[in-house]
C-alpha cells in the first residue's frame, strides 16, 4: 500500500495555495479558473482535486493558513521579553505584508467573498476576532510593564491597532507606487505616539 509522506503532502498543498493566491489576486475569485490555478501551480487538474474539492476550498486555505501563522506570531510576541518592542514588531510584520499590492487586492476580495457567502465570512470574523485577542494580550503585558499607557484599555487598543492594519490594506490597494518602507515607519510613529504614556521622554 502506498503511504502519503505528511511533510511532502502539507508542502504540495502549500505550494497550491501560494499559486492559486496570485492568480486570486490578480483576476479575483470569480475570474480565476482551476485551469489559472493548475497553470501557475504546474499540475493537471487531477493533482489540483487530490488536494482541495473545489477552488472555494482553495480560496479558503488561503485565510485558514495564514490564521494559523498570525496566531503563532501573536503566541512567538507575548513571549519575548519587552513586549512593547514585540507589539511593535509583530504590527510591522503585519502591515509589511499587508502593504504588498497583491496582498492588499487578496484581502479586498475576501472582503467581497465574505459579503456572499456567510461560511467564509464567518471564518474571516474568527480570524479578525483572533488578530484583536492576540494584539490585546501585547498591549496588556506593556501596560503591565508600564510601557503603555494604562489609562487605554486594551481591547480598544487593539481594535485601533487593527485598523490602522486596515488602513495599510486600502492605501496599498489603492497605490501600486507605495513606499512601504516609509509608510511602516509612519505606523511605528502612529503606535508610539498613540500608546507610550505621555510622560515618556522620548517615546520610543
Amino acid at each position: 500500500m502506498r503511504t502519503v509522506d505528511p511533510a511532502k503532502h502539507a508542502a504540495k498543498r502549500r505550494a497550491i495555495v501560494d499559486a492559486a493566491a496570485g492568480c486570486f489576486a490578480e483576476k479575483g475569485l470569480e475570474r480565476t479558473t482551476t485551469a489559472d490555478i493548475c497553470r501557475a501551480a504546474g499540475i493537471s487538474s487531477g493533482s489540483l482535486f487530490h488536494y482541495f474539492p473545489s477552488k472555494r476550498a482553495v480560496f479558503t486555505a488561503i485565510f485558514e493558513e495564514d490564521a494559523v501563522e498570525t496566531a503563532a506570531r501573536l503566541a512567538a510576541a507575548a513571549e519575548a521579553d519587552d513586549p512593547w518592542a514585540a507589539l511593535l514588531d509583530v504590527v510591522t510584520e503585519l502591515a509589511g505584508q499587508l502593504a504588498h499590492p497583491a496582498v492588499a487586492r487578496l484581502v479586498l476580495e475576501a472582503a467581497a467573498q465574505a459579503a456572499r457567502d456567510d461560511e467564509f465570512a464567518h471564518l474571516i470574523h474568527r480570524n479578525d476576532g483572533a488578530l484583536r485577542d492576540g494584539l490585546a494580550v501585547l498591549v496588556e503585558q506593556a501596560a503591565d510593564a508600564g510601557l503603555i499607557d494604562p489609562g487605554i484599555p486594551s481591547r480598544a487598543a487593539a481594535g485601533w491597532v487593527a485598523g490602522l492594519l486596515d488602513a495599510i490594506i486600502s492605501r496599498a490597494s489603492l497605490d501600486p507606487d507605495l513606499d512601504r518602507a516609509a509608510e511602516l515607519a509612519i505606523l511605528r510613529t502612529i503606535l508610539v505616539r498613540f500608546l507610550r504614556p505621555v510622560s515618556s521622554p522620548d517615546g520610543g
